[in-house]
This record gives structure tokens, C-alpha cells and sequence, in this order.
């Protein structure tokens, strides 16, 4: 039986997953149930993305909540419409159908079959939210550090309260029309596009490398004796081959 666990002197409620578990087993979810996403919940949710680090403590953080209105549906159509384009360049360039892409089970396969529903139901998702950087200074590489530990924060929140959501750069093609539409103002950038919903599907245990691909010991390439991953975790080849000596 999962433990429910209650946040020490927050206003957040009991949720149904630890910290450590949260972090291992959220997902990207991209298949949602027509559920609409209550107005409690979503406050919690963006109350734990609001509780996020930011650069000087500045909160330069906003987001634009989109769920039901003529607006937020006009909104999803235009991103539905430019996720569409945007996988199918993708699906073409990355090579989705040629090789494993051939194999109705290869993770390849599954992978683009995941993409198509759910892009091909972007515009009915229950909740679309996009967050938004306030800038104070020119563009810079560090930028982000103050916005995406946010959106981290929400994944998580959602995850621990029964939800999920997938985070995507689909916004960028129609950027401008979602400005205008939504009146973001200049000073504000759209940093990604967050879809929430109650799962179709279920959460479960992130794949990833070995963590002695990623962790180093004191320098460049040299693997840390320590860094083994727990008993029983289960891996992916996914992303770039790795370049060995």
C-alpha cells in the first residue's frame, strides 16, 4: 500500500507518492482521459511550481492556464496545428520509418505511434499551460535556470496529486499568434508548452542510461566507482550513441 505523504507547513494537500519515488517514476504522459482537470487541483499544481528557485529570487515565472474557453480553444488549435507540422518534419529527418521503424514493436515504433495520438488529440487535451519567462536583461544561456526547475515542480506536483503532463516546444512556430491571441506582453517569453490531464495510461519507472555514463569523479570521463544504479533499474539506449574512447 502507498503511503500518502503530507508536506510539512504547506497548504498543499496529502499526495500519494514520496518525493524520491515521484522523481523516478514520472513520465511524459501524453494519453489523456477526457477528465477535466478541477480548479483545486490546478491551484495546488501551480502553487508547487510557484514554490521553484529562480535567479535572485526574482519569480520572473508566469503562466497562461489554458482549459475550456473560446480562447484556450483557439490557442490548442494553433498549437495542435504546429505540433503537426512539426513531427511530421521530425518524423521524416529522424527516420522514423525506415530501419527498426519497420518493426511494429520496436521502441522506435511505439515511440512514433505515442507521438500521433497524441498529437492528433492536442487540441482536446484538458489542460494546456504555457509558461512564461519575464525578462530583465537581454537573452542569455542561463535564462533558464530560472523558469524550467518551475515546470520541473509542476510535472511533479501533478504526478503526486494523480495527473500527468508531457513538456513540449510545440509553441514555437506560432508563437507570435499565441501572443496576440492570449496578449503576452513583449517582455514576456514563452518558454514551453506544458499538456496536463488525467492519465490514460500509467506512471511508472523512468528508463534512462546507466548512471556510469553520466557521473564523473573529479574529472572529464572518469567513472566514478560509486555511481551504480539500484538494484533491479532498467535502462535505454535512447539518445545520442555514446562516443567511447
Amino acid at each position: 500500500m502507498t503511503d500518502h505523504h503530507r508536506p510539512a507547513d504547506t497548504p498543499l494537500p496529502a499526495d500519494s507518492v514520496g518525493l524520491l519515488e515521484g522523481m523516478a517514476t514520472t513520465r511524459s504522459i501524453r494519453r489523456y482521459t477526457d477528465e477535466p482537470v478541477p480548479n483545486g487541483v490546478l491551484r495546488d499544481i501551480l502553487f508547487a511550481a510557484t514554490r521553484a528557485p529562480s535567479g535572485s529570487n526574482r519569480q520572473p515565472f508566469r503562466f497562461v492556464v489554458l482549459t475550456d474557453s473560446e480562447t484556450a480553444v483557439e490557442a490548442k488549435g494553433l498549437l495542435a496545428g504546429a505540433a503537426r507540422q512539426a513531427w511530421g518534419h521530425k518524423r521524416q529527418t529522424d527516420g522514423y520509418d525506415i530501419g527498426s521503424g519497420s518493426d511494429d514493436n520496436s521502441p522506435k515504433v511505439r515511440m512514433a505511434r505515442s507521438m500521433e495520438q497524441y498529437i492528433d488529440g492536442l487540441d482536446r487535451v484538458p489542460v494546456v499551460i504555457l509558461p512564461c519567462l519575464i525578462r530583465h536583461r537581454q537573452p542569455n544561456p542561463t535564462e533558464g535556470s530560472s523558469i524550467y526547475p518551475a515546470c520541473q515542480n509542476l510535472l511533479l506536483a501533478a504526478r503526486a496529486l494523480g495527473y500527468g503532463g508531457a513538456l513540449t516546444m510545440w509553441h514555437h512556430s506560432v508563437d507570435q499568434q499565441l501572443r496576440e491571441l492570449l496578449e503576452i506582453p513583449d517582455e514576456a517569453t514563452i518558454a514551453c508548452t506544458i499538456t496536463l490531464g488525467r492519465p490514460e495510461g500509467n506512471h511508472g519507472p523512468v528508463r534512462r542510461r546507466p548512471l556510469e555514463q553520466s557521473v564523473f569523479d573529479q574529472s572529464w570521463g572518469v567513472v566514478a566507482e560509486w555511481a551504480e544504479d539500484p538494484p533491479g533499474t532498467r535502462h535505454t539506449s535512447a539518445g545520442p550513441p555514446r562516443q567511447t574512447p
